[in-house]
């Protein structure tokens, strides 16, 4: 009987089940779309329960185009959106207020009271205070919930990210547990000691008995007793983390770039955590037995969101593969840069308060340039985050590994080629962050016997290498970096 992992990618816009085999290949895959809501301008939320069932439906879909059984499957991984949280009634299991997204800006004012503490909460958690992270968004729901610190100290609620949530739901809420990637973007978890932190918990005013148990991102997180009586979920990471993982960065100094709806660069710092003077977000790459991984992490806010934005409110482009077609029309972007701030600016800025903001139009400008220029914006970010980990790092990017739904576009990555300047590789699958925690999944189970096994396994689909001279690439990125500063400026106005 062939065996299988199947991995769960919950993330911010869908969620995707996939089946590999003993090789790492992607055997067949069930898709569902997940909605957001925006109640208020940087608001960004989504229902639980809607994120619940589409895990149900895409494993269901998933066996049903296999015409297997879960006798087939090995294992569970699970990665998903981080940052993004949920709480949750402990006896009924329903949640008692909207999934507030890791994008979400609406926790901002809660961060403005801690300021002051920001050194000591970077010192401890490798993290910026920002809205980005959980803990400001559990402080947010219990402030906003009927007695809610009255019931969370009581224990009748339970909070967690999205890993947490579905591994409660798939075990019929007989585990509580999240993994250390997960955990260490909470801004509650201290990633030198490797515990939540009492300090921190006191400061957020969070019991914690309201958080999961923190387990090695490769160990027993219990029977999916919702679909079966026997198959273990025993893999579970962020999906940047895993991500970084399903591209076999085992070794310090080997880097990533994620291209979802944001963009994520991790660059893998061995077994000791760097911290960073310059934006950059120090977390736990994943955990292993007692072997814990760092890595530093650059975070872009609207990547791929950009490409959506064009054919969702823009109405420029119909699908999200026109925006290549397009980008190919026109010769250059003909001096327009997009600034996509639409929620703020990352790394290395930090800037919650920027927004989206557009340079360079003239009387001849059209459709086909604009859409190249947001194509172009997502490049430009990447290079923002990957230029500051050199300086911190002191490495020579020569090469770089990426992953994520916009890597199907040629032209941004022939781009980020060029304005590296850094070699691309684009692995043979696409889905790094579910062959991550199929990975990590197999590895506790034994169906990848070692990590060598699994690095000797990889496979790059396409290589992209850069064309432009130095002098095209200065000017062109000179440019952006004006425009940046201008979008930064035109807030105060």
């Amino acid at each position: 009987m062939e065996k299988y992992i199947l991995s769960l990618d919950q993330g911010t816009t869908s969620t995707r089940a996939i089946l590999f085999d003993k090789r790492g290949h992607e055997c067949f895959d069930s898709f569902r779309e997940v909605k957001c809501s925006y109640p208020k301008s940087g608001w960004v939320e989504a229902d639980p329960l809607d994120l619940w069932v589409s895990v149900i439906e895409v494993i269901n879909e998933i066996l049903i185009k296999a015409n297997i059984s879960f006798a087939n499957i090995d294992s569970i991984g699970i990665s998903n959106q981080r940052e993004t949280t949920v709480v949750w009634e402990k006896e009924s299991g329903m949640p008692v207020y909207p999934a507030i997204v890791w994008q979400s800006r609406q926790s901002g004012e809660i961060c403005e009271q801690y300021m002051d503490k920001k050194e000591y909460i970077h010192e401890k958690t490798g993290l910026l205070i920002n809205p980005y992270f959980s803990a400001t968004k559990i402080r947010f729901i219990l402030d906003h919930i009927p007695n809610g610190q009255q019931r969370a100290e009581s224990g009748s609620l339970m909070a967690g990210t999205i890993d947490t949530w579905i591994i409660y739901k798939m075990t019929k809420g007989r585990v509580f547990k999240t993994d250390v990637s997960n955990a260490s973007r909470t801004m509650l978890y201290n990633i030198n000691e490797m515990k939540w932190d009492d300090d921190l918990l006191r400061l957020f005013n969070i019991p914690k008995c309201l958080l999961a148990q923190v387990c090695p991102s490769s160990s027993n997180y219990g029977i999916a007793s919702f679909f079966s009586d026997s198959v273990p979920i025993c893999g579970v990471a962020g999906d940047q983390q895993s991500a970084l993982f399903g591209h076999t960065c085992f070794n310090p100094g080997s880097i990533k770039c994620t291209y979802g709806t944001g963009c994520f660069a991790l660059l893998n710092t061995g077994d000791a955590p760097i911290y960073s003077k310059q934006g950059l977000l120090t977390t736990i790459a994943w955990q292993i037995g007692d072997k814990v991984t760092y890595a530093l992490e650059g975070s872009v806010f609207i990547g791929g969101a950009v490409v959506q934005w064009l054919r969702d409110e823009m109405k420029m482009i119909h699908t999200s593969d026109e925006s290549e077609v397009e980008a190919n029309r026109c010769e250059s972007s003909n001096g327009i840069y997009v600034v996509p701030a639409f929620v703020g600016l990352g790394t290395p800025y930090w800037d919650d308060e920027v927004r989206g903001s557009v340079f360079g139009l003239t009387r001849d400008s059209n459709r086909h340039q604009f859409v190249r220029a947001c194509l172009e914006a997502i490049a430009y970010q990447c290079k923002d985050v990957l230029e500051v980990m050199k300086k911190e790092t002191s490495m020579s990017l020569k090469s770089l590994r990426v992953d994520g739904g916009a890597t199907k576009n040629n032209y941004l990555l022939q781009f980020q080629s060029d304005i590296l300047p850094a070699i691309i590789e684009r692995p043979s699958c696409r889905e790094l962050t579910a062959l991550g925690v199929c990975y990590l999944s197999g590895l506790y189970t034994g169906f990848f016997p070692s990590l060598e096994e699994i690095s000797s396994i990889h496979e790059v689909e396409k290589v992209f290498k850069p064309e432009m001279t130095r002098k095209e690439v200065a000017s062109l990125y000179s440019g952006w970096k004006l425009a940046v500063k201008a979008s930064r400026v035109f807030k105060k106005h």
